[in-house]
This record gives structure tokens, sequence and C-alpha cells, in this order.
């Protein structure tokens, strides 16, 4: 390990930018629900817990907008669709 490092060069912030469309937060969430998200990508074989999280808000969404009447035909048109492959 070295005595003295030079910072001159450095940038504070995200190694990786934020992808347009994006935006980091930082989010507060219970343990359990944390944890229930990372072994779902863990029993998945891999993925991001965040874009799986992501995921979930963004379907919960979709149901607050969608009637029942079409959330019912729009989950029976694809597993009709998944049961015919």
């Amino acid at each position: 390990m070295e005595s003295e490092y030079d910072f001159s060069q450095g940038t504070r912030g995200a190694i990786e930018p934020t992808p347009p469309g994006k935006t980091r937060i930082a989010i507060r969430l219970d343990d359990e629900v944390l944890a229930w998200f990372r072994e779902q990508v863990h029993l998945a074989g891999g993925r991001n817990y965040q874009s799986l999280i992501n995921d979930a808000l963004l379907e919960y969404i979709q149901q607050r907008r969608e009637p029942l009447e079409e959330t019912l035909r729009r989950v029976l048109r694809e597993e009709l669709e998944r049961i015919q492959k």
C-alpha cells in the first residue's frame, strides 16, 4: 500500500453515468423487501435487483391505470401465447 495517493485527476460522483430516462435516488426499503428482491434475482440466475424493483413498480403503476377487465384480457392473452409456444 502506498503511503500517499494522488487524487488530483479524480472526479466526484458516480463511476458510471446515469443513462437517459433514469434518475439516481437514495431510497429506504425494509430489509425484508430488499432481501426478497435480491433472492428473486439470485434464483433467476442473476440480473440487477434494482431493475427488478423498477419492473415491479412499473407493473404496479400499469395495474393502477388499467381497468380490471383489461388486465384480465392481457393476462389471458399472455398465458395463451405462452402455452402455444
